[in-house]
């Protein structure tokens, strides 16, 4: 795994020097978008909608759009003004129980790995938590963005889940909420309870499942690949617009030039015409 991020663990007096890590991957199969005929990759180029021009990255800002479609125009001067107390540390707020936390306000996860030298305070602070068995709620600026997160134990290591803030997680107004609903009768309860128990496992078990459309995706690439089929060899790069449009006037002068060198061709064909008229009339 490779290190994202480098920082601190404060809490009260202790600093813990420590480095991130994306504690899960995506295994998505990656497709791209291709010319169906050949296997040439479609890209897409950054063109400005009022100008009709492509731009350069160099020259790309943010923007926040208003109601009536005006553009509020962000220069990363303006970022760079906004507090960010939290950018290079993980601030310990307080301790609470997980199980106080809804799994509703969980985003990302990241394993806290301690940098040389903080091995102790970094195994004084992870076996405290696990012997308490609260978590430690914390704040984090990561990608210019501060968030909430919570620290845990996991396989002895220390894991940080970026949350949701309050005002992220959508409140279920939903219509059958205030409506009349047929009462649930006690067999009917008492029917799905046994269903519940029958299906009950004592713990899970992620290992007994599989993403079995990504599978089938993969099987069906490996297939193609060994019959050769529906593949294309890799290909130079197209040529960029700027030499696209050297070519084109290269070409052009090119015609031009000759047109230039037919035109006194034309005139010599014809006098000899002329002559040969006038010798058969004569």
């Amino acid at each position: 795994m490779r290190s994202m991020w480098k920082g601190s663990v404060s809490f009260g007096l202790v600093t813990i020097p420590i480095q991130l890590y994306a504690a899960t991957e995506n295994k998505n199969v990656s497709l791209r978008q291709v010319h169906e005929a050949d296997g040439g990759r479609i890209q897409y180029k950054r063109f400005c909608s009022i100008e009709g021009v492509e731009v350069p990255y160099g020259e790309i800002a943010k923007g926040y759009e208003l109601d009536d479609g005006e553009m509020v125009v962000l220069t990363d001067a303006d970022l760079d003004g906004l507090p960010l107390n939290s950018s290079n540390a993980i601030d310990v707020l307080e301790f609470v129980p997980l199980e106080s936390i809804d799994p509703l306000h969980y985003d990302r996860h990241y394993y806290l790995e301690p940098q040389k030298s903080a091995a102790k305070p970094y195994v004084l602070l992870r076996d405290a938590l696990h012997k308490s068995g609260h978590v430690a709620i914390a704040k984090v600026a990561l990608r210019q963005r501060e968030t909430l997160a919570l620290l845990r134990v996991h396989a002895d290591v220390l894991v940080m889940t970026t949350m949701l803030w309050p005002d992220e997680v959508r409140k279920p107004e939903f219509a059958f909420l205030h409506e009349e609903v047929p009462q649930v009768r006690p067999q009917e309860l008492s029917m799905a309870g046994s269903l519940i128990e029958s299906m009950s496992e004592p713990v899970f078990d992620p290992s007994k499942y599989t993403d079995r459309y990504r599978e089938a995706l993969e099987a069906v690439i490996e297939e193609k690949i060994k019959g050769g089929k529906g593949t294309t060899k890799p290909r130079k790069r197209a040529a960029t617009s700027d030499v696209v449009d050297l070519m084109a006037a290269l070409e052009a002068s090119v015609s031009e030039a000759k047109k230039g060198r037919k035109a006194p061709v034309r005139k010599t064909p014809a006098k000899r015409t002329s002559r040969s008229a006038k010798t058969k009339s004569a």
